[in-house]
């Protein structure tokens, strides 16, 4: 046990290490002796200021000073636990060789003999040994600290150039919302202000900017400052642009709306120069899958199959190819294109404002009349000179606080069907354990058996099972999106509407009563719930904001947050009104515009995967059968025909024994892995998300099951 005591120390270093991520107190202690370690260190080396600049891009808290003796500890930690792994790493490979030397060489083939060696190595002296234990571990241990170090500092430029993908699709709204709040009369800094408190809503582009609004309210700073630490700040090009010309135009008292209105013009060129270039991507992409892990796979199993079939076992590759090669493939080309296309385009988070009409009108709204009642009941049970006097409401409070205990337990009671909407994995609570019940239904009883006739038997129900599963998360993901997307496509209408109508004189509560009574599609049913808020004593903005947190729609969210905000700066809000409308269409144009060029694409991956399917069918019902057979026949001939028989069998002949059942087997087994995977990568290029895959794998695997269940197969 004393042997392995440095092995087990330096895996407890690791785990300290891996333990400082999940608990606040473990990751103070790592931070103390970083800074403790290295901290005077790193805070005199030159390349500081480049390194603290890509923290900033990367947009991450902390100190450059903290982090950087963080990535030096982990460095040093890890070269350590490395080199000790090495040290044993060796005797394990030195104490294998020993043991199976001897036969070393008759296992490899005559032009491999010279590997066996390698065993040489157990017979070193003391000093050889000593220096191959030290190159060792000095191998592995460098590697990991160098690795880790460099990992790091790679890590926050691989997520500062996400960032700028991020800003750079978001900045076009965001300049909408700048555009539209200064033309409703709102002040500069007020803009920035109302901004920053709906990031969540803008995304990245107001993240950034929000920065320096904190900048300008808590040290002082003024905004043509703030707006040029920005620019140098920023990873994206394009906001660092927005903001130097912003802080120019501030600076020398040009006009602010027709600048924005100009940015906002050449914003929306961008997004439709953009969308055509993120099509034209995505083209190549559905075209490289369809080649490289669809017909290449494809190809190399009826190669590797022939070979099998006809001079030696290949199933141990055919294997590999099927359980390995293609879901790591297609793993990896998911990850490259959601890194390659990220903030480019597809679907967008669905994220309610968090301003603070916001809060008081929704969820936070009650924890904060629930803490500020606790507060109340506090000040209420203590006199003023310390004495503490009698509550008679103490036991009502505490029934109502046991109420609020079970909000959460009551909204799902109350509408179960809405929440399974909203989050649609919820629903997988339920379809995982039915799907497994029915699996265990449907191989009950088990006779005992070899593991391929285990194999043979359950593979067909996990296959149905994994297709219910997807579908049933499909369909509730599916009828949330369509309805979102139906209330979307009727925003622009609602906007331009409402600016009519407010541009005719009536005010902004009397021009939603108003538009809130005629026809507006899928936003009819929430609009008119708005206008009974506001018949029941409402305010307006509460209103909406409960329509809000209702649609749960970005494009809802941000239509909002535009009215609410323009409401507060003047009455007059048909011209915010104009622009939001503008973005929300233009916005809406590009995304039909994306569905339409990619159903194409969609069509090319289920065409190719019924190429697939069908090939693997007619592998599986003619070429093995009539293989299987030529093999019987070549072994009944030459039986019956003596020696001779081998030179006039043709390959037949040359045909051993085929595990025909293995191959089929396989081949089901390789339609089901082809079918998931394809179902992902057409929802990921066809719709922005792997989860919109969901359904098309679902659909793909119920083809699968009906082409093997028609063969007889499954």
């Amino acid at each position: 046990m004393i042997a392995y005591l440095p092995l087990v120390v330096a895996v407890a270093c690791c785990l300290a290490l891996a333990a400082s991520r999940a608990s606040p107190k473990a990751d103070l202690v790592v931070t103390r002796l970083a800074l403790s370690l290295f901290g005077d260190y790193v805070a005199g080396r030159d390349r500081r200021r480049r390194e603290r600049d890509l923290m900033r891009a990367a947009h991450v808290g902390g100190t450059h000073r903290e982090y950087a003796s963080r990535t030096l500890l982990y460095a040093g930690v890890l070269g350590v636990a490395g080199s000790v792994s090495g040290v044993y790493l060796a005797a394990a490979a030195l104490t294998a060789l020993e043991v199976g030397g001897d036969g070393l060489s008759e296992l490899l083939p005559a032009q491999l003999s010279f590997l066996a060696g390698v065993t040489r190595l157990t017979e070193v002296g003391l000093p050889g040994l000593f220096v191959l234990l030290v190159v060792a571990s000095a191998t592995v241990g460098a590697a990991l600290a160098v690795g880790a170090y460099y990992a790091r500092w790679m890590l926050l430029s691989q997520r500062a150039t996400a960032r700028a993908a991020r800003i750079d699709a978001t900045l076009p709204r965001t300049v909408a919302f700048v555009y539209a709040l200064s033309r409703s009369g709102m002040a500069f800094p007020r803009v920035m202000d109302t901004l920053a408190e709906n990031e969540a809503v803008y995304g990245e582009a107001a993240t950034e900017l929000s920065v320096a609004v904190r900048e300008m309210n808590a040290f002082g700073t003024d905004v043509l400052t703030a707006l040029r630490h920005t620019a140098r700040r920023t990873p994206s090009d394009d906001l660092s642009e927005f903001a130097e010309n912003l802080a120019s135009v501030l600076g020398t008292g040009r006009s602010l709306s027709a600048f924005l209105n100009d940015q906002y013009e050449r914003y929306q060129e961008e997004a439709e120069t953009k969308q055509e270039q993120y099509l034209e991507l995505l083209s190549t992409f559905a075209e490289a899958y369809v080649t490289t892990l669809v017909a290449g796979p494809l190809f190399f199993i009826t190669i590797l199959v022939v070979i099998g079939l006809v001079l030696e076992d290949t199933l141990p590759l055919l294997r590999v190819v099927v359980y390995v090669a293609i879901p790591l493939a297609t793993f990896g080309f998911a990850v490259y294109v959601d890194s390659i296309t990220q903030g480019i385009g597809g679907t967008e988070q669905v994220r309610t404002s968090e301003t603070p009409h916001g809060r008081g009108a929704g969820h936070g709204g009650d924890r904060d009349d629930r803490s500020s009642s606790r507060s109340a009941a506090t000040a209420a049970s203590t006199r003023s000179d310390g004495g503490i006097v009698s509550d008679g409401w103490q036991a009502s409070r505490e029934r109502l606080r046991a109420y609020d205990r079970f909000r959460s337990v009551r909204a799902w009671a109350n509408s179960p069907v809405e929440h399974v909407l909203r989050s649609p994995e919820a629903v997988l609570a339920v379809a995982v354990p039915v799907a497994i019940l029915g699996v265990i239904a449907a191989v009950h009883p088990l006779s005992p058996g070899s593991p391929t006739e285990f194999v043979a038997r359950i593979d067909a129900p996990i296959v149905a099972a994994s297709a219910f599963v997807l579908a049933t998360y499909a369909v509730v993901y599916e009828v949330r999106k369509r309805r979102v997307r139906r209330i979307e496509g009727a925003i622009p209408d609602f906007l331009d509407r409402l600016a009519s109508v407010n541009e005719a004189g009536t005010s902004v509560v009397a021009s939603i009563r108003r538009v809130a009574g005629t026809d507006l599609e899928a936003l009819t049913v929430d609009l008119e719930r708005t206008r009974r808020d506001m018949d029941w004593g409402a305010d307006v903005t509460s209103a909406l904001h409960r329509m809000e947190r209702r649609v749960a729609s970005p494009m809802t969210s941000r239509a909002v947050v535009l009215v609410t905000n323009a409401m507060h700066a003047s009455g007059d809000v048909a011209p915010v009104l104009r622009i939001a409308a503008d973005e929300a269409r233009a916005t809406w144009t590009l995304r039909r515009e994306r569905r339409q060029v990619m159903l194409t694409y969609l069509i090319v991956i289920y065409i190719s995967f019924l190429v697939f399917l069908g090939v693997i069918a007619a592998l599986s019902v003619s070429f093995i059968p009539a293989v299987e057979g030529a093999s019987v026949s070549g072994a009944a001939t030459g039986s019956g025909t003596g020696v001779g028989a081998g030179a006039g069998g043709g390959i037949a002949a040359g045909l051993g024994d085929i595990d025909a059942d293995a191959y089929e087997r396989l081949f089901f087994h390789s339609a089901a892995i082809q079918a998931l995977c394809s179902g992902i990568v057409a929802g990921q290029l066809g719709e922005g998300s792997a989860r919109d895959g969901a359904k098309h794998a679902a659909i793909l695997l119920v083809l699968t099951l009906v082409a093997f269940a028609a063969m007889g197969s499954p």
